[in-house]
């Protein structure tokens, strides 16, 4: 099991209206079929971290990752989404014990931003995009 978590918050003057479009988008994203199990909602950590919304989705392995990143409604959504959003951190955990986990979905990871360069572009402008492409940097 390889489990996605996205700390956030949304940039200031976006409204109630686009807030909920947003969330709304990242509920159809965890709904898809390669996710296991998925769920979006306030953030409880630390309010000084600045963070208020949390996404967590679960997908089984690798394969289903890579179905999962390229999946239609997910690439969609993002174009919504990334546009709205002030801060990301991202974090992942998995139970899957190959020392080679990180290596092969910063892999996959890399692969979309080729596929999707301009996507690339869109994370790049969150300030702090902590993890957000799984390498641990920013």
């Amino acid at each position: 099991m390889i489990v996605n978590t996205l700390r956030f918050s949304f940039k200031d003057g976006t409204s109630p209206e686009d807030e909920e479009a947003v969330l709304a988008a990242m509920r159809r994203t965890a709904s898809t079929e390669p996710v296991v199990f998925g769920t979006v909602g306030r953030y409880m950590g630390d309010p000084t971290e600045g963070y208020t919304h949390t996404y967590c989705a679960a997908v089984a392995d690798l394969d289903a990752l890579e179905r999962y990143l390229h999946e239609p409604v997910h690439i969609d959504g993002d174009w919504l989404i990334i546009p709205h959003l002030r801060q990301l951190a991202a974090f992942r955990f998995s139970d899957d014990s190959d020392p080679d986990l990180d290596a092969k979905i910063l892999a996959l990871h890399a692969r979309k931003v080729e596929m999707y360069p301009e996507w690339g572009r869109l994370l790049d402008a969150i300030p702090g995009a902590k993890g957000s492409f799984g390498d641990g940097t920013d």
